[in-house]
């Protein structure tokens, strides 16, 4: 069941959602990666799921790492914009998110070219 269709059933909104923390939070971010702006307790399993899903979800990592922000750019490049910098710092090269992005657009390139 996606995020949407539970508030749906119990008659809430996302933003009446205060925080969700251990197991509920992996299984929320599992159905939707925006789940991670309500996630109190952010762990690197819980983010990566996060950006698996949807890699605009890195807007609400606390803690980027590089591994999360390649994650984040593989499933979507356009969210290079949401990388902190100190992650270049730590080893993630602009020039690597470049190709990644570039790599993501070409894909969809291909994909659009099939229709």
């Amino acid at each position: 069941m996606r995020l949407q269709e539970f508030l749906n059933q119990v008659g809430g909104k996302e933003s009446n959602i205060l925080n969700y923390s251990g197991a509920e939070a992996l299984e929320a971010v599992k159905q939707t990666g925006y789940a991670l702006k309500h996630v109190k307790e952010q762990t690197t399993e819980i983010c990566l799921e996060a950006v698996k899903q949807t890699g605009y979800a890195l807007k609400y990592v606390k803690e980027q790492t590089p591994e999360i922000c390649l994650e984040a750019v593989k499933k979507n490049g356009l969210a290079l914009r949401y990388v902190d910098k100190t992650v270049f710092e730590a080893g993630l090269s602009e020039t690597q998110l470049q190709i990644l992005k570039l790599e993501q657009e070409l894909e969809q390139l291909k994909k659009l070219n099939e229709l």
